[in-house]
Formats: C-alpha cells, sequence, structure tokens
C-alpha cells in the first residue's frame, strides 16, 4: 500500500513539474534596454499590464547611449526604448547595424534652463550659453533659441539637419555658445548664464519642463514626431506579436494617463492615434555621437 502512495505522489509531483513547465512556456519574455528616466519607469508602470497578457519584461538599464544599440544588434535585448529617430538612422550609419522603430511612444521637451541668469529678458550682450554637442540635439537646441529670438540660423535649418553654431546667420548680442556632452549640461548651470538641456537629463537633475524652463520646444511643432523617443528593434523583428503588444500598451490611455501626472509636462505621451509613421518623421537623419533625447 506504501509502494502504490509513493508511487500515485511521484507520479502527481510529476505532472505538478510538467503542468508548471507548460505554464512557463506560455509566458514570453521581452528583454529590454532603457535609461532610467523617464524610459525604465514608463517601461515598470506597462510591466503589469503586458503580465497580464503573458508577457513578462525583463528591464535592464542603461547610462549611455551606445551599449543598448549594440545589444540589440547582437540580440543579446530584443528591443530598446531610450532614442529618438534621428539618432538611430545615424547609429545605424556610422555603425553599420539594422535597428529600425516599431513606433512612438512619447517626446521629451527640450527647455532653456536659467543659470546665472533668471530670465530671458535679463540675458546681456556676450552672455554664456550651454548647448549640448551632439549633432541631432545641437541643432534642437539652436532651433530653441531661434524659437525665442535669441539667434537667427541659416535659411533653411530644421529638424532634419545637422546643425552647429557655425549655422548661426545672426548673433545681434554676440551670446558665447559652449558646446558639450549633453550628461553635463545640468552640471554647469552655476557657471553659464542659460543652458539649453535634453528632457531626460533636466529629469534625472531633478528639473522640470513644465515648471523650471524659461522656454521649451513648441510642442506642435516638428520637433515633437522628429525627436519622439521610439521603441526600437533589430531590422525583421517589427512584426513580432509580443512587441507589438508591448508598443500598443507604451500608447494606450493607461501609460499616457501615468505619464502625464508622473512628469507634468516634461514628458508628453503620444497615444497611436496620434503617431505618424516613425520613417516619414525625418528625411535625412543628422549626425549624433552621444545623446539621443
Amino acid at each position: 500500500m506504501k509502494k502504490i502512495l509513493a508511487t500515485i505522489l511521484a507520479l502527481t509531483l510529476v505532472l505538478s513539474l510538467g503542468a508548471a513547465a507548460l505554464a512557463d512556456d506560455d509566458t514570453v519574455t521581452i528583454k529590454i534596454g532603457a535609461t532610467p528616466t523617464p524610459h525604465a519607469e514608463i517601461l515598470e508602470f506597462a510591466k503589469d499590464i503586458l503580465a497580464e497578457q503573458g508577457i513578462e519584461l525583463d528591464i535592464r538599464e542603461f547610462t549611455d547611449y551606445v551599449q543598448p544599440n549594440e545589444a540589440v544588434e547582437s540580440g543579446d535585448l530584443d528591443a530598446n526604448y531610450f532614442q529618438h529617430t534621428p539618432y538611430m538612422d545615424t547609429f545605424n550609419e556610422e555603425n553599420g547595424t539594422h535597428l529600425v522603430s516599431v513606433g512612438l511612444v512619447h517626446y521629451e521637451p527640450f527647455g532653456i534652463y536659467p543659470g546665472a541668469t533668471a530670465s530671458l529678458e535679463e540675458l546681456e550682450d556676450g552672455a554664456v550659453i550651454a548647448i549640448p554637442n551632439d549633432g541631432s540635439n545641437e541643432t534642437r537646441a539652436l532651433l530653441l533659441l531661434q524659437q525665442e529670438g535669441l539667434i537667427t540660423l541659416e535659411e533653411g535649418i530644421d529638424a532634419s539637419s545637422n546643425a552647429t553654431i557655425y549655422d548661426i546667420a545672426e548673433n545681434e548680442h554676440n551670446y558665447e555658445f559652449q558646446e558639450m556632452e549633453a550628461a553635463q549640461l545640468p552640471n554647469v548651470l552655476d557657471d553659464v548664464d542659460l543652458a539649453v538641456i535634453n528632457g531626460n537629463y533636466a529629469l534625472q537633475a531633478g528639473l522640470n519642463a513644465g515648471e523650471d524652463a524659461l522656454a521649451v520646444e513648441d510642442a506642435s511643432g516638428d520637433g515633437a514626431v522628429t525627436y519622439a523617443n521610439i521603441l526600437c528593434v533589430k531590422e525583421g523583428n517589427e512584426e513580432n506579436e509580443a512587441i507589438l503588444a508591448l508598443l500598443e500598451v507604451l500608447q494606450s490611455d493607461e501609460v499616457a494617463q501615468f505619464i502625464e501626472e508622473t512628469y507634468e509636462g516634461a514628458v508628453v505621451a503620444i497615444t497611436g492615434e496620434e503617431e505618424a509613421p516613425a520613417d516619414e518623421a525625418v528625411e535625412e537623419a543628422p549626425e549624433a555621437e552621444e545623446a539621443a533625447e
């Protein structure tokens, strides 16, 4: 009798383990790279929603913009979420990678932040303005300065350009521009009059474009689509069902509400209804070296 009970218990255990294995097989895991703020935070919110669909998010955080792209190209990651299309396109050109956008998720407005000078009206001749030194984000910074009437750029410079300070046509007040790595901009605010800072680096420094910036990019302008942050995969994986389910969640009303309540204007959600095709957002990708936001 004891032998029969032992056999029954053993069979029950095997069947239980088999059922668990089947359950595990039903779960799909997406390995995704992201920068900490706001990308990983948004993914953490989306994680529970995806779990209800049998999709597990394995979120890997990165503090640079090169490794997460290399990891998607090599297959170590299934996707990443940290960059905009101009940066991705230039990364492909410079590194021979095959990264593509699955869709737009959110937009982080560039802002002009006060340093030694408290307002744009108080800015004096010869004031020092710090801006990012990589192609796509230097272009954004210069366009924002032009939007506020501080400079005038050469005719034809727009969001698809690769502009530098040498494309400034008019600098009536002889402002001095300090070009530097985007991540360092919040650290030099005490040493310059103004700084034009990427949305993610502003957030990491405790700054909010909706509250602290003296001026931000026009949300109705080209920047909102051109520089929207994307869900990125390696070419050939765009139609993966789990990836498309992730995109749907990231573009959902639930995530949009989370973004609105959490970031109060520093991050602006792009829902599926608002999205324009990512490959139509930029006609020609500008060069970029470091920043992707």
